[in-house]
C-alpha cells in the first residue's frame, strides 16, 4: 500500500469517527435533519421515478396507465426483497457500529448483498417463465395484458440491479452516510426523466420504453453507489473475504429482514388485491387507482423519509446505550411527521383535482380519484406515524413488534376494508378503504409502542443495545 493510499484511508477513518460521534453526541434536531433529509430526497426521487413513467405513458391512454399501475405492484414485490435484505441488515449494522463492532457490520453487509443478488436472480427467472399468469395475477384485464407483459419483462430484467441498489443504499444509510445514497438515486432519476420521452415517443417503444428507461437509470444509480466502497470512504467494507454465509449471520438477517419483507410484500399483495377489485369495476377504476396511489406516494414518501431516516440514529444510540437520546429522536420525528403531514396533506386535499388532471381529464377517473386522494390526505398524519413506529421497532431489533406492524395495515386492516367496503358500497367504498385502514393500523401501532416508551423512560440506558420484547 502506498503512502498516499495510507493517508487517504486514515483520513476516511477520521471522517467516519467524526460522523459516528456526531450521531451519538451532536445536537439532536440537527442530527435528525442532516441524516434524514437525504433520505427524504431519496424517497421523493423514487416516487418521481414512478410518476415520470405514469406521466409520459398517460399520453398513450387509460389502458397504458393501467398497465404501468399494475406493474407497480411487481416493482414493489422486487423492492420488498431488496428492502427485506437491506433493512434487515441495516438494523444490525447500525447497532454494531454504535457498539464499535465494525468488522461484524462489514461481514453482515457483504453477506447480505451476495445473498440478495442470488435470491433475486432465482425469482426473476421464475417470473420470465410464468410471465402471462403473473400479469394476470397482478390485476391485468384482457385489454391491458399485452401492455403489462411488455413492461413487466423489462422491469424483471432489472431485478438484480434493483436489489443491489437498495442493499448498497441501505448500508450507506445504516452508517449515517445518507447524502451519497441520495446522489446515487437522484442521478438515476434525472436519467429516467430524460430517457422516458425519448424511448416512449421518439423511438416509439411505448410502455416497454418507459421500463427500459427505468432499467438504465438503475444501472447508473448502482455505478454511483459503488464509488464510496471502492474509495474506502465508509466505515463498512464490502469485499469477498467478508462473505460469511453462516447460521448466525442469516439468523440475524432473517430476524429483522423477514418483518420488513413481510410488511413491504404485503403492501404489494394488498395493491394487487386493490387492482383486481378495481379492475372488476372497469379499466377506468383501475387507472384511477394507479394515478391516485402514485400521486399520494409522491407526497407521503417524502414524509416517510423522516421515519426511515431517523432509524440509523435510533440504532446507533441504542447500540451505544444512549436510550434517552433514542427516545428523544423518536418523539422529535413524530412531531416533524405531524407538521409535514398536516401541511402537505392539506395541500394535496385542496389541489387533488389539478393533480389528477395532469394525467387524465376523464370525468369518471376524476370522480374516483378525488375520493382516493382526499380521503387519504385527511389521514396522512396517522399514516406517517405508523411508518415512524415501525422504524423504531426495526432500529431496536424488535422483530416481533416490527413484524406485527407489518401485518397491521396490510393484512389486518386493509384487506378486510377493501373486501367489505367494495362489496357494500362499490367503487366508492373501495376508494375509502385505504384511509380507514390507516386509522385502524395507527391504533394498533399506539398499543404496541406505548409499553416500549414506558420501558425506555424507566431504564434510560444499560449499554447492551438490546430491548426485550
Amino acid at each position: 500500500m502506498t503512502v498516499g493510499t495510507v493517508c487517504t484511508v486514515s483520513g476516511a477513518s477520521a471522517k467516519n469517527e467524526l460522523r459516528r460521534d456526531f450521531i451519538l453526541e451532536g445536537r439532536l434536531l440537527k442530527v435528525i435533519f442532516i441524516i434524514a433529509l437525504p433520505q427524504v430526497a431519496t424517497m421523493l426521487i423514487d416516487s418521481i421515478y414512478n410518476m415520470a413513467d405514469t406521466f409520459f405513458v398517460s399520453k398513450l391512454g387509460e389502458t397504458a396507465i393501467s398497465a404501468v399501475g399494475i406493474n407497480d405492484s411487481l416493482m414493489m414485490l422486487m423492492r420488498s426483497v431488496g428492502l427485506g435484505f437491506g433493512m434487515g441488515a441495516s438494523s444490525f449494522i447500525s447497532r454494531a457500529l454504535g457498539a464499535r463492532k465494525d468488522e461484524e457490520a462489514s461481514r453482515m453487509a457483504t453477506t447480505t448483498l451476495v445473498t440478495a443478488l442470488a435470491a433475486m436472480c432465482v425469482l426473476v427467472s421464475l417470473g420470465f417463465i410464468f410471465i402471462k399468469p403473473l400479469v394476470r395475477f397482478l390485476g391485468a384485464t384482457s385489454s391491458v395484458e399485452a401492455y403489462a407483459m411488455d413492461y413487466a419483462k423489462w422491469i424483471m430484467l432489472s431485478g438484480p440491479i434493483t436489489v443491489a441498489d437498495i442493499c448498497l443504499a441501505q448500508t450507506l444509510r445504516s452508517e449515517g452516510k445518507t447524502f451519497f445514497a441520495m446522489v446515487g438515486m437522484s442521478t438515476g432519476c434525472v436519467i429516467n426523466v430524460i430517457l422516458d420521452p425519448i424511448f416512449i415517443n421518439v423511438l416509439g417503444l411505448g410502455v416497454a420504453g418507459a421500463a427500459m428507461a427505468t432499467d438504465i437509470s438503475k444501472v447508473v444509480s448502482l455505478m454511483i453507489l459503488i464509488v464510496p466502497y471502492i474509495r474506502r470512504e465508509c466505515i463498512i467494507s464490502i469485499k469477498p473475504s467478508f462473505f460469511s454465509p453462516n447460521k448466525e449471520v442469516y439468523k440475524e438477517l432473517a430476524r429483522m429482514g423477514i418483518p420488513v419483507m413481510l410488511r413491504t410484500s404485503l403492501i404489494s399483495i394488498s395493491s394487487i388485491l386493490l387492482n383486481n377489485v378495481a379492475a372488476s369495476f372497469s379499466d377506468i377504476a383501475l387507472a384511477a387507482v394507479s394515478v391516485s396511489n402514485r400521486s399520494l406516494r409522491l407526497v407521503a414518501s417524502g414524509i416517510h423519509g423522516f421515519g426511515h431516516g431517523f432509524q440509523p440514529i435510533a440504532g446507533f444510540c441504542w447500540g451505544a446505550g444512549k436510550h434517552n437520546r433514542a427516545l428523544k429522536a423518536f418523539l422529535y420525528t413524530l412531531v416533524i411527521g405531524a407538521i409535514l403531514g398536516v401541511t402537505l396533506g392539506g395541500l394535496l386535499f385542496i389541489f387533488a383535482r389539478q393533480v389528477i388532471m395532469i394525467f387524465s381529464d376523464d370525468p369518471d377517473l376524476l370522480a374516483i380519484g378525488l375520493i382516493f386522494i382526499r380521503s387519504q390526505s385527511a389521514v396522512l398524519v396517522p399514516h406517517v406515524w405508523v411508518i415512524i413506529i415501525s422504524s423504531i421497532f426495526q432500529a431496536f431489533g424488535q422483530s416481533i413488534r416490527a413484524g406485527f406492524m407489518g401485518l397491521s395495515r396490510q393484512l389486518i386492516a386493509l384487506v378486510p376494508c377493501i373486501l367489505i367496503l367494495s362489496y357494500f358500497f362499490g367503487v366508492t367504498g373501495l376508494a375509502y378503504s385505504q384511509a380507514l385502514a390507516d386509522v385502524v393500523s395507527f391504533m394498533i401501532g399506539v398499543m404496541l409502542v406505548a409499553p416500549v416508551i414506558m420501558r425506555m423512560k424507566k431504564s434510560p440506558g444499560n449499554g447492551n443495545g438490546l430491548v426485550e420484547e
